[in-house]
């Protein structure tokens, strides 16, 4: 399987629905609190714009714009990432 492949499935099974699972807490925090904090606002958005970026990206690799040592790179960038959260 391609780096690229492989940074699709990833970015499809792991990251996005993470990102959704987090985005959909953040919603429900704030709802239930009635008021958001500017922290929470910056951590939804941010959330949010990650949750683009990796839509951006699967985007890419579905219309072939990226490169195999591109997607390497970010694969092993997202695994770092998701490992790191995880401890």
């Amino acid at each position: 399987m391609s780096s690229l492949e492989k940074l699709k499935n990833f970015l499809a099974q792991e990251i996005i629905p993470d990102l959704e699972e987090a985005i959909d807490e953040m919603f429900s925090f704030i709802e239930k609190a009635k008021m958001a904090s500017i922290a929470d606002k910056e951590e939804l958005q941010e959330l949010q714009e990650m949750h683009s970026e990796c839509k951006d990206i699967v985007s890419e690799i579905e219309a072939g714009e990226m490169e195999e040592e591109e997607a390497k790179e970010l694969l092993e960038e997202f695994v770092e990432m998701k490992t790191a959260d995880e401890d």
